[in-house]
């Protein structure tokens, strides 16, 4: 309690004025996802947040997996992820801290408009992706351990399909956008999240074929990297940058992030939507 006290007057030192006059920039690290920057929402939250308090974000774009491996070595300040029991789970072992629910998207299904599996009939994702593996349709994987990559291998688990395996399903080992290109290219299928779907569409030879199955609801949360662990990590600072993210002006500006007029983000931070 004691500790928590002294956290918050520190904020609102950092968040005050004061901070931008004449103050040395200060800078901290954020792994985040790569759907995160390939949907070009961190590039327009974080100028935000630094007009705000003065504060620098470098961002490192990585799957979820590997931001929650680099977060846990002391290698950044915080963490903005999508693999939400994973993110409790590190918590629980004490290796970050503060973490909040700040938004949601969901994830699709994205294909060839032949739609050779005939998925788009499909009641349910695990339906779809029976139906891709029986066709052996081309399918790609991000195979990087990501948020999407956990997503998929649940869902094939879930489909009782342990682990997918024929020339049909190619793993990539690559970031969400490049994931759908290779789609695109291949006419393949991929799940991909909609926020970069949205800002990618235009270029891609897909479509949605598989939406709206709760199971495909996909939370994003951030959380610091807890000093206790790493004493030398920016903390005061990914506690700002934790609290602007979930306040009334940080999510405001995530709902009002738009790409031809879609929203790609539903702001959810105390709003009693859970993922």
């Amino acid at each position: 309690m004691k500790r928590t006290l002294i956290l918050i007057c520190a904020l609102a030192a950092l968040i005050a004025p004061a901070l931008l006059s004449g103050a040395e920039t200060v800078t901290i690290k954020c792994l985040s996802t790569t759907s995160t920057e390939n949907s070009g929402l961190t590039d327009y939250l974080l100028p935000m947040f630094e007009d705000k308090t003065g504060i620098r974000v470098l961002l490192i774009a990585r799957g979820t997996g590997a931001a929650l491996e680099a977060g846990k070595r002391g290698d950044a300040d915080v963490v903005l992820v999508h693999a939400k029991s994973a993110e409790l789970k590190l918590v629980e072992e004490g290796y970050f801290t503060d973490r909040r629910d700040v938004m949601y998207n969901d994830f699709i299904i994205l294909g060839p408009e032949a739609d050779p599996a005939g998925i788009k009939g499909a009641a349910t994702a695990e339906e779809a992706f029976r139906n891709i593996s029986e066709a052996a349709a081309p399918f790609i994987s991000r195979g990087d351990n990501s948020g999407t990559h956990k997503k998929e291998l649940g869902i094939w688990a879930d489909a009782g399909i342990a682990k997918p395996s024929g020339e049909w399903y190619m793993e990539v080992g690559q970031g969400m956008a490049k994931a759908m290109r290779i789609a695109s290219e291949k006419g393949a299928y991929v799940l991909a999240d909609r926020g970069t779907w949205l800002s990618k569409k235009d270029k891609m030879h897909l479509g949605v074929l598989l939406e709206g199955d709760p199971g495909l609801f996909n939370q994003y949360g951030v959380m610091a990297v807890n000093p206790e662990k790493h004493p030398h990590v920016k903390y005061r600072e990914a506690l700002a940058f934790i609290q602007w993210l979930v306040s009334g002006e940080g999510q405001r500006a995530i709902g009002g992030f738009k790409v031809n007029g879609k929203q790609l983000f539903i702001p959810n931070a105390g709003t009693g939507k859970q993922g």
